[in-house]
């Protein structure tokens, strides 16, 4: 089966995606919606695209289309969502899920009541990278795990669409996501959701957070720390520290890239161990390998490392309570 996809939006993040399309032999391009004509008709002419439209109910509506892949604006995400997945398409969404909790619910309510794929575009997740991250949480080198600390750094403030609700949502979301995986490999599926949180942030002319750091306490005693900012800086990292080492992301953990990405072992007693990964495509390949595959087998969500339905609602519900955060000490 070869999917056949419509590209939802035409600015920048969806001409990464359809990158991961064309290189995979199981999905085709077939069409591309956008509201402003002369940017549809450049879009579909750069990618050879066979459709150009700008009536997202007839793009929708196409007998011939089987997947979407939505690269609007984080509070738009539900909407189109929502109309997709009743009309039986399945659904690739760009992070983050949404921009609020009411969104959340309605966009998984709509895709469990349709019965169709979803999944949230956190491309990386897909990456193998982030499936051998996994196995050596899972080998028992680290032992118990102690603390994690992450941030995202990215000095893109005159890009940003403040529709989209600022810095977490763009770039929080990354470690958010990340620290949700590893605390429930290493700690069970309910530890993530058992913590208490505290935010402090910056905010932007336009009212939403472009600097936001977090201190997390699980209710287990295991401690992290989280920053974003989108107003500053170019950088990322991710470590994981344990009763008997550090495990650290030597290449960007939010972008595994074709060819070689590593992580490093540093035991507290013993020698340093870098972990590469080879792999001739990027995450956003194997973002559409990933959805190649659950839809050939009917699945209406992912599989782990990728976020599940849950893991999606968990990873919004913690962005949401980090800028509730923010925004409360601000006020103090």
């Amino acid at each position: 089966m070869t999917l056949k996809w419509a590209i939802i939006g035409t600015g920048f993040i969806s001409n990464k995606a359809i990158d991961g399309i064309k290189k995979s032999d199981g999905s085709q391009l077939h069409s591309v919606f956008g509201r402003q004509p002369n940017l549809v008709a450049e879009f579909q002419a750069r990618h050879d695209i066979p459709h150009g439209l700008t009536d997202l109910d007839a793009v929708l509506s196409d007998p011939e289309l089987d997947a979407i892949y939505i690269g609007l604006p984080n509070h738009m995400h539900h909407v189109v969502t929502m109309k997709a997945a009743q009309a039986g398409l399945a659904v690739l969404s760009e992070k983050s899920l949404t921009t609020t909790m009411a969104e959340a619910d309605a966009l998984l309510g709509a895709v469990a009541d349709a019965g169709t794929f979803f999944v949230e575009g956190l491309m990386y997740l897909a990456h193998p990278l982030l499936a051998r991250f996994v196995e050596v949480l899972q080998d028992g080198r680290l032992g118990a795990l102690r603390s994690i600390n992450g941030y995202y750094c990215a000095d893109i403030w005159q890009f940003v669409n403040s529709k989209g609700m600022g810095t977490l949502y763009n770039l929080g979301c990354y470690p958010a996501s990340l620290l949700q995986l590893t605390v429930q490999t290493m700690c069970g599926e309910d530890a993530f959701g058992q913590r208490q949180l505290h935010g402090f942030g910056n905010l932007n002319g336009d009212g939403t957070v472009c600097d936001a750091a977090c201190s997390v306490r699980f209710e287990n005693g295991v401690l992290a720390t989280l920053h974003s900012t989108d107003s500053y800086g170019t950088g990322n990292a991710f470590t994981v520290i344990g009763d008997n080492g550090i495990l650290s992301f030597e290449t960007n953990p939010w972008q595994p890239i074709e060819g070689r990405s590593t992580l490093k072992w540093s035991p507290f007693d013993g020698a340093e161990e870098l972990i590469h990964v080879e792999d001739p495509h990027d995450a956003f390949y194997h973002q559409t390998k990933l959805v190649e595959h659950h839809v050939a087998r009917s699945d209406r969500e992912a599989a782990r490392p990728s976020p599940r339905h849950r893991d999606s609602w968990e990873i919004m519900e913690f962005l949401t309570n980090w800028e509730a955060s923010c925004r409360a000490a601000l006020t103090d």
